[in-house]
């Protein structure tokens, strides 16, 4: 048992603080002034992720807010360490996901003299998060430890951060001068109004086409279950976005991601369940959203409400109790017409014949249809699936099918590329402390693969065995074949005949992993995806990439609409 006189650290006192808070992971890179913090958490019990990249550990560290509800910490140095964490906090706070960052900073007693990395970054944090602070003494770190966990959870989720100098990491203090603060509980629950339930219960009652969009909010909320309970009582179609994928399985007999483009347009009124009315939702405008379109906005924060439309209604609340509130006091649904089902299965095997056919077509160079199909038939439905990229990505939506909430991590909101290897450490170490049977499938195109490659050497250092596979068709969207690229190399200047948007034919990617001990393979036929795909599946307990050669010019299949929105409508 501690004596009344026994000192304590800033370090320490941190650590613990952060332990009492519930914090599991620790990422980041060390150096000056916060070596000792990282040796503090792992004394308490904090599993330390050394990262190659601070972009990548603020990543990882964010996935793990969205994947747990609670936050993990993002550890880097002063300076250039934290504005390269800036890139992850942003993300963070544009998908509205838990997350601290914990930045060293120069000794207090050196600010303004130009300190080693001195920096204003308390000051220029403020922008990237929701809660930006400097503990006003040793003692007073629990204090704000406690209440960057409070920020970061209550309310519209998000980044906070936390600023320590040098001085106050070292500085000992008697343990008893300690300020003692207990755990923030999980955000508090909030109801609906209930005059808000019975104007969507009639909005509803008079709807001919509803259609109910699952957002990442539904997720993050651990919503599925009423979700599920709503949507199939009611026999609704739903559309899943991005990270709402397998709040209700993609393979449910009520999604109609498939025709996508066609449910947006033709419905009267739209259940929005934690999404925005963003890009990724054509902010809801025609001609992507019906002209006369009633929106029903389910959210946490109310200055969500309304954002870009006009005819809306909105319940302010958490989404699994807002749910249940509308699904007991629903009656049926007189206007409900089997024409609107109809319409839907009708594009929905329009659609689905044109994916057959892409699918079908298993010549080489491959095309993205091809390969993704067979990597979603032959990867277990239970996987995590990380996935990245142009046309990697936005494919991949549709191809990859997830069964399970909080299951898909890919660009997000912020359409942030390079986030597919941090996501996929961190998804790795919550697995394997708490899911070790699920399997960590990474698809990201090649130049996403380039943001962070270097992190396949954290995933090699802690024995996380994930499959990573690169779709590689040379470039950004598209790229360019071997004889094109001989033909530039002899024509000239590189930089001045090289299309922007390639990069360097047929690279080696699965070297690199061979490299640092993991399973490399190089795959340019169905036949060698599935003999290689089946051989990684089978070693549980090593690293392995696939690097897949894509024909550089495939494209996705000709849609009535991108997701993203151009500005002339």
């Amino acid at each position: 048992m501690a004596s009344e006189n026994e000192e304590v650290d800033g370090a320490a006192i941190l650590a613990k603080s952060l332990k009492s808070q519930g914090v599991e992971y620790m990422f980041g890179i060390v150096g000056v002034p916060v070596i000792e913090v990282a040796v503090a958490a792992q004394a308490e019990g904090i599993k330390y992720v050394g990262m190659r990249n601070e972009q990548a550990a603020s990543y990882a560290a964010s996935a793990i807010g969205y994947m747990t509800g609670r936050p993990a910490v993002c550890l880097v140095v002063s300076g250039p360490g934290l504005v390269h964490a800036f890139a992850g906090m942003s993300n963070a706070m544009e998908n509205c996901w838990p997350l601290i960052v914990v930045g060293g900073s120069c000794d207090s007693n050196q600010e303004g003299m130009g300190g080693f990395q001195e920096y204003p970054q308390v000051f220029t944090a403020k922008p990237f998060c929701k809660y930006s602070a400097r503990p006003s003494s040793v003692d007073r770190i629990p204090f704000f430890v406690e209440k960057a966990v409070r920020q970061s959870i209550y309310g519209r989720p998000g980044c906070c951060y936390i600023d320590l100098p040098g001085d106050m990491i070292t500085d000992k203090i008697p343990l008893s001068h300690v300020s003692s603060v207990k755990r923030c509980p999980d955000a508090p629950v909030m109801l609906a109004d209930p005059s808000s339930i019975k104007k969507t219960i009639d909005l509803l009652s008079n709807s001919s086409r509803p259609l109910v969009i699952v957002g990442k909010g539904a997720a993050y909320g651990r919503a599925e279950r009423a979700v599920r309970e709503f949507i199939t009582s009611w026999n609704l179609p739903f559309l899943p976005t991005p990270m709402g994928k397998g709040v209700l399985p993609d393979d449910h007999p009520l999604c109609v991601s498939s025709t996508r483009s066609k449910a947006l347009q033709e419905a009267d009124v739209i259940i929005l369940l934690g999404a925005r009315l963003n890009w990724i939702l054509h902010f809801g405008l025609p001609p992507r959203f019906h002209k006369d379109i009633q929106i029903v906005q389910v959210d946490i924060c109310v200055e969500e409400l309304g954002n870009n439309v006009y005819k809306w209604l909105g319940l302010v609340g958490n989404i699994s109790h807002v749910v249940h509130q509308v699904s007991v006091k629903m009656i049926f649904l007189d206007g409900y017409i089997l024409s609107w089902w109809k319409f839907l299965k009708n594009k929905m095997k329009t659609n689905q014949n044109t994916f057959q056919k892409m699918i079908s077509d298993k010549s080489s160079p491959l095309n993205y249809y091809a390969v993704l199909n067979e990597i979603n038939n032959m990867i277990p439905d239970n996987s995590i699936i990380i996935n990245e990229g142009a046309n990697t990505m936005d494919i991949g939506r549709v191809m990859l099918l997830n069964h399970l909430p909080r299951h898909r991590l890919d660009a997000g909101t912020f359409g942030t590329m390079g986030v597919g290897l941090g996501f996929t450490v961190a998804a790795a170490i919550w697995c394997r402390d708490h899911a070790p049977n699920k399997r960590v499938v990474c698809v990201q195109g090649d130049s996403a693969f380039g943001f962070s490659g270097m992190e396949i050497e954290t995933l090699q250092r802690y024995n996380l065995p994930i499959i990573l596979i690169i779709l590689n068709n040379n470039g950004i969207s598209f790229g360019i074949d071997e004889e094109s690229w001989s033909s530039l190399e002899s024509a000239g200047d590189l930089t001045l005949m090289t299309p922007p948007t390639s990069l360097k034919p047929n690279t080696p990617y699965e070297k690199m992993m061979a490299g640092f001990g993991g399973r490399g393979y190089a795959v340019q036929t169905i036949h060698s995806l599935q003999h290689s795909l089946k051989d990684a599946l089978n070693h549980t307990n090593q690293s392995s990439l696939i690097t897949v050669a894509i024909n550089p010019l495939a494209q996705r299949k000709p849609q009535d609409f991108f997701w993203l929105t151009k500005s002339k409508m």
